[in-house]
């Protein structure tokens, strides 16, 4: 399967959502690990911006790019037989490239204009979603993160964090060692890898929905 170059916003936003993993191979039919919930934060946005779509890195109406190292974040939702959750609703928001959130209460200065820093995608038949973001940083007290929140129907709302593969500081993070299981923290660490036919490294991240959580 060839994974096809986006070359515009637009073409971005709308583009139909391929995960990596259908590269690499889908889960087997046997249970699969229930993604860990997390804490929310205290920095979910207070208020939504206009722009919230799965392209971080451009603000409509803004022609400067999202300081930061760019990368495409893959994934699907799936319950813990595999099953697909079409129209699942996938959110995320981080800190911008200097560790700031866009929130009244971030009080280490302005977020970068440039970020969106929220972002919402729409998992498709295949439960597969993406966004293009940037690769998440450390700000003080917190190694690099992402928070996810997924909701839709039929299943409970999920909120977690996914954290960068093999970060030499994650041990020391007391959210990501307070996961129960090696398992379930093995479970949200991405690596961010070239890919052919992306233009910045991208991570696959796949959310499994735990228990009996996916109903008829």
């Amino acid at each position: 399967m060839t994974l096809k170059k986006l070359i515009s916003r637009r073409q971005f936003a709308r583009g139909v959502v391929t995960s990596v993993a259908m590269v690499t191979g889908a889960p087997a039919s046997a249970a699969l690990l229930a993604t860990p919930p997390q804490n929310e934060g205290p920095f979910y946005p207070v208020k939504i911006p206009l722009d919230h779509d799965n392209d971080l890195v451009q603000v409509a109406g803004r022609a400067q790019k999202a300081a930061g190292e760019m990368v495409h974040l893959l994934g699907r939702v799936l319950d813990i037989n595999g099953k697909p959750a079409p129209g699942a609703q996938v959110e995320i928001w981080q800190c911008d490239a200097m560790g700031r959130y866009h929130h009244p209460g971030e009080g280490r200065g302005p977020a970068d204009p440039n970020f969106q820093g929220v972002g919402k995608s729409m998992a498709d038949s295949s439960g597969s979603w993406r966004f293009r973001t940037i690769k998440p940083v450390t700000y003080p007290g917190r190694v690099p993160h992402i928070h996810f929140r997924i909701s839709g129907r039929g299943f409970d709302r999920l909120t977690t964090q996914m954290y960068l593969k093999g970060h030499a500081n994650n041990e020391d993070d007391f959210l990501f060692t307070g996961i129960e299981t090696e398992a379930e923290r093995q479970s949200v660490q991405v690596a961010f890898v070239p890919v052919q036919g992306f233009d910045a490294p991208v991570g696959n991240f796949d959310i499994i929905l735990g228990g009996n959580a996916r109903r008829e």
